[in-house]
């Protein structure tokens, strides 16, 4: 029994690994893929017993889950530009807006400063920093608070794999694509584009199209809930943390509606998935500690 045991967890994180890089060539259906990269986390829970670098690595496997699973929709982008919506948040923008996107109304207010080549430059590396930003301020937790550190990690997880699920039920594009398919009255440029290819010359065509794995994943704003979702958690281990962490959620928030990046409507529903998650998490604690307890039991067997 240890054995069948310690094997199929072993194979399911083997198949966590191999299946999402094979998928394309070998046509694996997205369920499947999504069922390989879900299993890892549990697999591992399994095989090791807990402690603070199960549970690093654990978070580590959720990530990459994540990242496949992002992905995915876009594998066959002919039937996903069917289902893509592109018109509520223009409507629900213009009101906000008061007739004009506010993307619009903050480039063309803002195109007339001085220095809005430099403006545009540190907003660009203010949104580009967000692919680190929610990992340090889990890494902090965990060298400061590490206490913490398993909470904090399991509601940032959370709100990557809601907003996924989101992003696969109701795809939606955001403002820059739209603008460019003449979808709106309003010219919505990505400023990020000309900073990259200022700041990264030939190697940005292959740094652009590594980075943007499924572009009609916009709503809601993963980015601007995940960095609330960090200065919430830092905010509770120590003000002073927490207080960076909000300048920088801020103005994060700022710069994707300034970038053409995402409608005010997306960061309004990242925030509001925020507080769904850490609302449903006390909901959620039957279920979790019925798996937890499944899990518990499998790993007596394997390590036994």
């Amino acid at each position: 029994m240890r054995l069948a045991v310690r094997s199929a967890a072993v194979g399911a994180l083997a198949a966590a690994v191999v299946v999402p890089l094979i998928r394309r060539r070998a046509r694996v259906p997205a369920p499947v893929t999504v069922a390989c990269v879900a299993a890892a986390p549990l697999a591992l829970a399994v095989l090791r017993p807990r402690s603070p670098r199960r549970d690093v690595a654990l978070f580590a496997l959720q990530m990459w889950a994540f990242t496949v699973a992002h992905e995915l929709p876009y594998d066959e982008p002919a039937r996903l530009r069917a289902r893509l919506r592109a018109g509520y948040p223009i409507a629900l923008d213009r009101a906000i807006g008061l007739g004009r996107l506010p993307n619009a109304r903050l480039q063309r207010a803002l195109s007339h400063l001085r220095g809005v080549a430099l403006l545009d430059r540190f907003l660009t590396w203010v949104h580009w920093l967000w692919f680190i930003e929610p990992y340090l301020a889990m890494l902090y937790i965990l060298l400061r608070h590490p206490e913490r550190f398993p909470r904090a990690a399991r509601q940032l997880a959370g709100v990557f794999d809601v907003g996924c699920v989101v992003y696969f039920a109701v795809p939606t594009a955001p403002p820059w694509w739209a603008s460019e398919q003449g979808l709106t009255d309003d010219e919505v440029r990505r400023i990020m584009i000309g900073v990259g290819e200022d700041t990264w010359g030939r190697a940005w065509p292959g740094m652009y199209s590594a980075l943007g794995g499924n572009p009609w994943a916009a709503m809601p704003s993963l980015h601007f809930a995940t960095s609330l979702t960090a200065a919430i958690s830092l905010s509770e281990a120590q003000r002073s943390a927490g207080a960076v962490a909000w300048l920088y959620a801020a103005t994060l928030g700022f710069a994707l509606v300034y970038l053409g990046e995402h409608y005010v409507t997306d960061l309004a529903a990242g925030a509001a998935l925020v507080g769904a998650v850490r609302r449903g998490e006390s909901l959620a604690e039957p279920a979790v500690n019925l798996v937890n307890d499944g899990l518990r039991q499998l790993e007596r067997v394997a390590n036994g």
